[in-house]
């Protein structure tokens, strides 16, 4: 019965495909059934998430996206730290746990849900700490994908600069092609292809994870599934994949990150639904609030 339950909610999970309604699958799941802790949901683990994380790095030809991004790789790479370092800066001074402050800051500074769940192994987040983060990023996500269009056309953008706009100020890859798509076809080619530039910092970021939550204990284990994500972006780079099957790797990638979100939510403990506060969700807005005027002013003057 369980396992039969687990493919029908792993199907609805695949067939939507959004990352914080597939946590909260999970959650239902373990309400509802009330797996025992050896399910294999629990043994399982992160793996889907590794795995789903080295097959997005397969989609990722780095001269290509060093090429296109090239005007604005600098600009891009100034945005992603001053954006990430101000996250911590806001979560300190809100008095948020470093690791959900860690995720937030993650997600609003490169690419949201994806940076979360590929950084959430390596700093050990809790399920209802990741929960959380990725219930604020589908907020904020669903925001701006409304609000962005109109803002675009109130203040009178090109396509261009819509599309940068939006590569730099929305989370999501999903919804900054989405809100670009809205505004025009050729915003959504800008957004898509300046949000690999976003995109790329996926690398340092997570081997910045490793050693700043790891390097306390006494022997660090490298995180293989880093190493691998660098090897298959190396690897695409080299046999310069077609369109057609970085296509196909991006809908298997997103299909293993949606199963293990769903592992994850399913290890969901209600009792520390004390973690749930206003004060990750005033976080993330207050640095959206100081992100999009940026980036707005970024893409319009310089």
């Amino acid at each position: 019965m369980l396992y039969f339950a687990f493919i029908v909610f792993a199907l609805i999970c695949l067939y939507i495909g959004n990352a914080a309604l597939s946590i909260f699958a999970g959650i239902f799941f373990t309400y509802l059934l009330r797996p025992p802790t050896t399910f294999f949901t629990h043994s399982l683990g992160t793996l889907p998430l590794q795995i789903g994380i080295v097959l997005l790095g397969a989609t990722i030809s780095l001269p290509y996206a060093l090429d296109i991004s090239s005007e604005f790789l600098p600009w891009i790479s100034l945005f992603v730290i001053v954006s990430f370092f101000a996250g911590l800066i806001l979560g300190k001074l809100l008095g948020i746990h470093h690791r959900l402050a860690f995720l937030l800051s993650s997600g609003a500074a490169i690419c949201g849900g994806t940076a979360m769940a590929a950084v959430a192994p390596i700093i050990k987040a809790k399920p209802q700490e990741l929960l959380i983060a990725m219930t604020i990023v589908f907020i904020l996500n669903a925001v701006a994908i409304i609000l962005f269009p109109f803002l675009g056309h109130y203040f009178g953008m090109t396509n261009f600069e819509f599309g940068a706009w939006s590569a730099l100020a929305i989370h999501d890859t999903g919804s900054v092609i989405g809100s670009a798509a809205i505004f025009s076809s050729e915003s959504a080619q800008v957004a898509a292809t300046l949000k690999l530039g976003r995109t790329i910092w996926l690398i340092p970021l997570l081997l910045a994870a490793n050693w700043i939550f790891n390097k306390q204990t006494q022997a660090t284990k490298f995180p293989r599934f880093i190493l691998f994500f660098i090897v298959a972006i190396i690897v695409n780079t080299f046999f310069n994949f077609n369109e057609q099957i970085t296509d196909m790797l991006k809908i298997i990638s997103k299909g293993f990150l949606m199963i293990g979100l769903f592992c994850i939510g399913s290890q969901f403990d209600t009792k520390e639904l004390k973690l749930l506060s206003g004060k990750p969700l005033l976080m993330a807005i207050m640095l959206w609030a100081v992100v999009i005027p940026s980036a707005y002013l970024l893409v319009k003057y310089f």
